[in-house]
C-alpha cells in the first residue's frame, strides 16, 4: 500500500479517509495474506504514530523512511522503488498481488509482475485521480468510493 497516494487521493476525492480495516477485511476473505506491507514517510508527529501504529494493529508491516528535503527547501517522500522492488521479491511466491495506489508509475511493474509469473493482479484507487496506464495495465482496478471510507 502506498500510504501517501491513497491518504491524499481519498482526501482531494472525498474528504474522506480511508478504511484500512475494512480493506483487510476484504482481503482477507479472497484467501492467505503472505505479505501486507503499508509504506509510508517518517514524521514524528503523535498523528503520523498512532496512524501507523493502528496500522500495525490491523495486520500491516508498516515500512518507514525519512521525508527528504532537498537543498530549495522542497520535500520528497516517494516509496516507488522500495514497493517495486519487494513486489518483485515476493511475486514469485503469490497467486495474487494487490497494490493501493493510483500512481501510473507502478503500470510498468504491475505488467511485469503478470507476465513473469502469471499471477493476478489488483488495484485499488481513487478512478478520477488514478492512472489510466494503471487502470488498464492490472486483471481488477477497483474503484475506491464512498464504501471504502470511512464514515464522516
Amino acid at each position: 500500500m502506498d500510504v501517501q497516494n491513497i491518504y491524499y487521493t481519498t482526501r482531494e476525492a472525498f474528504g474522506r479517509s480511508f478504511d484500512y480495516r475494512k480493506f483487510w477485511q476484504h482481503i482477507s476473505k479472497q484467501g492467505d495474506i503472505k505479505v501486507a506491507n503499508a509504506y509510508a514517510i517518517k514524521r514524528n508527529v503523535d498523528d503520523q504514530i498512532k496512524f501507523q501504529s493502528a496500522l500495525r494493529h490491523i495486520g500491516f508491516n508498516v515500512i518507514l523512511k525519512p521525508l527528504f528535503r532537498r537543498a530549495d527547501g522542497t520535500a520528497k517522500g516517494d516509496w516507488d522503488v522500495g514497493i517495486t522492488i519487494d513486489m518483485l521479491e515476493a511475486a514469485s511466491e503469490l497467486d495474487q498481488v494487490v497494490l493501493l495506489s493510483g500512481d501510473g508509475d507502478f503500470s510498468i511493474l504491475v505488467q511485469h509482475i503478470m507476465k513473469k509469473h502469471k499471477i493476478k493482479t489488483q488495484v485499488f484507487g481513487v478512478p478520477k485521480l488514478s492512472s489510466d496506464s494503471l487502470i488498464n495495465a492490472c486483471t481488477d482496478f477497483i474503484p475506491i468510493d464512498g464504501i471504502w471510507l470511512q464514515n464522516p
